[in-house]
């Protein structure tokens, strides 16, 4: 989380595609990757921007032990999940990988607390009450750090980026659809660029 300000949310329908893509956005600044489990292809795409040099690739939109076990074997260095469940959670830590739970409430929080974590993917972060909703849920929980995602922009991330509790958003406009490698590499090098300027 401490990498780079954003995570690319990669929703790759194309596996023949995802190791440029990857390259790209390794070369532009952002090496940590989050490879969504929402395509018929998703864990080739994973395996496939694994072997780009300098890429830590991670699996999301993970919701169950399976669905971890498979991005595992696909060689996931991370999972990412829009919920927050006891089994997923106690599969993550046994399994020894970095694991990231969606939270949208207080009690989201309350329960990954008493599972031993303490960061978070805020999410859906514009539907769940934007800024302020995470404001109000990290004083009480201060201790907790957050990975907002769901409806960031480039132009809405340095604001969340400047907030102490967040050390990185998910964004998905890095990688729009239809886009050549080239408008990759110049979208990802201005979200590299965005920790500088919220910081």
């Amino acid at each position: 989380m401490r990498t780079a300000p954003v995570i690319p949310v990669l929703v790759i329908e194309d596996a023949g595609e995802a190791r440029e893509i990857a390259e790209a956005l390794v070369e532009g600044g952002l090496s940590v990757l989050e490879v969504t489990l929402r395509t018929t292809h998703a864990l080739d795409v994973l395996r496939r921007m694994n072997l780009v040099r300098g890429a830590t690739v991670g699996a999301g939109t993970v919701t169950n032990k399976a669905q971890l076990d498979e991005a595992l074997s696909a060689g996931a260095e991370f999972i990412v999940s829009p919920g927050l469940t006891e089994p997923l959670t106690l599969a993550a830590q046994k399994a020894g990988v970095p694991f990231l739970p969606g939270v949208a409430t207080a009690g989201d929080i309350m329960r990954g607390m008493d599972l031993g974590l303490e960061h978070f993917k805020f999410f859906p972060a514009t539907a769940a009450g934007g800024l302020p909703a995470l404001k109000a849920l990290a004083a009480p929980f201060f201790a907790a750090k957050f990975c907002p995602t769901g409806g960031i922009t480039a132009a809405s991330a340095p604001e969340w980026l400047a907030h102490p509790a967040v050390l990185c958003v998910g964004g998905s406009w890095i990688v729009p659809p239809g886009a050549d490698p080239a408008e990759i590499n110049r979208l990802a090098r201005e979200a590299a660029a965005l920790g500088g300027q919220a910081r």
